[in-house]
């Protein structure tokens, strides 16, 4: 069975992104320190783990919003898959590449595990993490959380629906990084209906 799998780098206080993020600050106001992890993707451990698993994936659903600031990924997040933005209103100008404007979440969901075969499907961005969860449509949340506070900026699950979201834990890895900058520990949830 297809996974839809959101692939999140979070502040241990919630923030995906630091304060007045945008196409001209991406990630906010001190929110790329999120990333100082993925300084050791290509290592042998844990860190690499989780990095080669999300570029292992056949699909990616994309939030608008990230879609932009991340420069539209030039139109190619990983290996040529499908990209699916779920949007509120389609843009005039035709998307690059592969990517697809959807405006409907279940419709996205579906297109995107079509799309992704016997492979999983990556989502990312806040918006659209909690459009497939209120839609039913998420399977699994791959938090990778950094110990740092950021205080402010957007919050991962700020505009939930007012519902209840059961997790299990199913893999929890903290790689041995001597340097404070890299320290992260990575916790994967089935999301249980």
């Amino acid at each position: 069975m297809t996974v839809i799998r959101l692939d999140m780098t979070v502040s241990l206080d919630g923030f995906v992104a630091g304060p007045q993020d945008g196409a001209a600050e991406p990630m906010g106001v001190g929110g790329f320190r999120l990333f100082n992890w993925l300084d050791r993707r290509h290592e042998p451990d844990e860190n690499g783990l989780v990095f080669n698993e999300v570029m292992a994936t056949r699909a990616v659903i994309s939030g608008r919003r990230t879609y932009e600031n991340a420069g539209r990924w030039n139109g190619d997040h990983h290996d040529g898959v499908p990209i699916f933005v779920l949007t509120h209103g389609v843009p005039d100008d035709p998307p690059p590449g592969t990517v697809s404007y959807v405006t409907d979440v279940r419709e996205c969901a579906e297109a995107a595990r079509a799309a992704a075969g016997d492979g999983d499907v990556v989502a990312m961005g806040a918006g659209v993490a909690q459009a497939l969860l209120g839609a039913g449509e998420l399977d699994e949340l791959e938090l990778h959380v950094v110990p740092v506070l950021l205080g402010s900026g957007r919050r991962l699950f700020d505009n939930l629906p007012a519902k209840r979201f059961e997790l299990e834990l199913v893999r929890c890895l903290t790689p041995n990084a001597e340097n404070r900058e890299q320290q992260v520990t990575h916790l994967r949830y089935r999301v249980v209906q």
